[in-house]
Protein backbone atom coordinates (compact mmCIF):
# COMPACT_ATOMS: atom_id res chain seq x y z
CA UNK A 1 0.00 0.00 0.00
CA UNK A 2 2.81 2.31 0.39
CA UNK A 3 4.03 1.94 -2.89
CA UNK A 4 0.27 3.03 -3.96
CA UNK A 5 0.57 6.41 -1.72
CA UNK A 6 4.21 6.78 -3.39
CA UNK A 7 2.71 6.92 -6.95
CA UNK A 8 0.14 8.74 -6.10
CA UNK A 9 2.19 11.53 -4.51
CA UNK A 10 4.15 11.55 -7.12
CA UNK A 11 1.75 11.89 -9.77
CA UNK A 12 0.09 14.39 -7.86
CA UNK A 13 3.47 16.86 -7.56
CA UNK A 14 3.71 16.07 -11.50
CA UNK A 15 0.50 17.75 -11.78
CA UNK A 16 0.73 20.51 -9.98
CA UNK A 17 4.04 21.49 -11.51
CA UNK A 18 2.24 21.01 -14.89
CA UNK A 19 -0.26 23.31 -13.80
CA UNK A 20 2.27 26.38 -13.11
CA UNK A 21 2.85 26.35 -16.49
CA UNK A 22 -0.84 25.60 -18.14
CA UNK A 23 -3.87 27.76 -16.80
CA UNK A 24 -7.08 26.39 -17.10
CA UNK A 25 -6.60 22.69 -18.77
CA UNK A 26 -7.28 20.76 -14.94
CA UNK A 27 -8.92 17.92 -16.46
CA UNK A 28 -6.92 17.74 -19.72
CA UNK A 29 -4.07 17.42 -17.44
CA UNK A 30 -5.42 14.73 -15.26
CA UNK A 31 -6.03 12.72 -18.42
CA UNK A 32 -2.78 12.94 -19.65
CA UNK A 33 -1.21 11.94 -16.36
CA UNK A 34 -3.63 8.64 -15.73
CA UNK A 35 -2.42 7.93 -19.69
CA UNK A 36 1.24 7.94 -18.42
CA UNK A 37 0.20 6.30 -15.52
CA UNK A 38 -1.51 3.30 -17.96
CA UNK A 39 1.51 3.47 -20.51
CA UNK A 40 -0.89 4.40 -22.85
CA UNK A 41 -0.77 6.85 -25.73
CA UNK A 42 -1.45 10.14 -26.29
CA UNK A 43 -2.59 12.71 -28.61
CA UNK A 44 -3.54 16.32 -27.92
CA UNK A 45 -5.87 17.89 -30.58
CA UNK A 46 -6.84 21.74 -30.38
CA UNK A 47 -7.08 24.76 -31.86
CA UNK A 48 -3.46 26.14 -32.39
CA UNK A 49 -2.16 28.58 -29.56
CA UNK A 50 -4.00 26.72 -26.88
CA UNK A 51 -1.29 24.94 -24.98
CA UNK A 52 -0.87 21.77 -26.24
CA UNK A 53 3.02 21.94 -27.04
CA UNK A 54 3.56 23.50 -23.09
CA UNK A 55 1.37 21.22 -21.81
CA UNK A 56 3.68 18.34 -23.47
CA UNK A 57 6.76 20.51 -22.31
CA UNK A 58 5.81 20.75 -18.74
CA UNK A 59 4.96 17.06 -18.99
CA UNK A 60 8.51 16.05 -20.09
CA UNK A 61 10.08 18.49 -17.67
CA UNK A 62 8.36 17.68 -14.58
CA UNK A 63 8.85 13.99 -15.75
CA UNK A 64 12.72 14.51 -16.60
CA UNK A 65 12.27 13.08 -20.26
CA UNK A 66 13.04 13.70 -23.37
CA UNK A 67 10.90 15.71 -25.60
CA UNK A 68 10.28 14.76 -29.23
CA UNK A 69 7.64 16.70 -31.60
CA UNK A 70 5.91 15.49 -34.45
CA UNK A 71 3.58 17.57 -36.48
CA UNK A 72 0.97 16.22 -38.70
CA UNK A 73 -0.64 17.66 -41.62
CA UNK A 74 -2.68 15.85 -44.08
CA UNK A 75 -0.15 15.25 -46.26
CA UNK A 76 2.13 13.57 -44.08
CA UNK A 77 2.75 9.93 -45.27
CA UNK A 78 4.33 7.16 -42.52
CA UNK A 79 7.42 7.29 -45.47
CA UNK A 80 7.97 10.60 -43.96
CA UNK A 81 8.38 9.80 -40.40
CA UNK A 82 12.27 9.38 -39.24
CA UNK A 83 10.95 6.37 -37.04
CA UNK A 84 9.19 3.47 -38.01
CA UNK A 85 7.58 0.73 -35.87
CA UNK A 86 9.07 -2.44 -37.18
CA UNK A 87 6.38 -5.17 -35.54
CA UNK A 88 6.42 -9.05 -35.08
CA UNK A 89 3.54 -10.87 -34.17
CA UNK A 90 3.75 -11.07 -30.44
CA UNK A 91 4.06 -7.38 -28.97
CA UNK A 92 7.01 -8.30 -26.78
CA UNK A 93 9.10 -8.08 -29.69
CA UNK A 94 7.88 -4.76 -30.60
CA UNK A 95 11.15 -3.03 -32.31
CA UNK A 96 11.79 0.78 -33.00
CA UNK A 97 14.14 1.19 -35.66
CA UNK A 98 15.92 4.63 -36.67
CA UNK A 99 16.51 5.16 -40.26
CA UNK A 100 18.40 7.64 -41.50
Amino acid sequence: MNSQNNLSLQAHQVIREVQKAVIGKEECIRKVMMAILASGHILLEDIPGVGKTTMALAFSKALNLREKRLTFTPDVLPADLPVLPCTEKKPENFIISREP
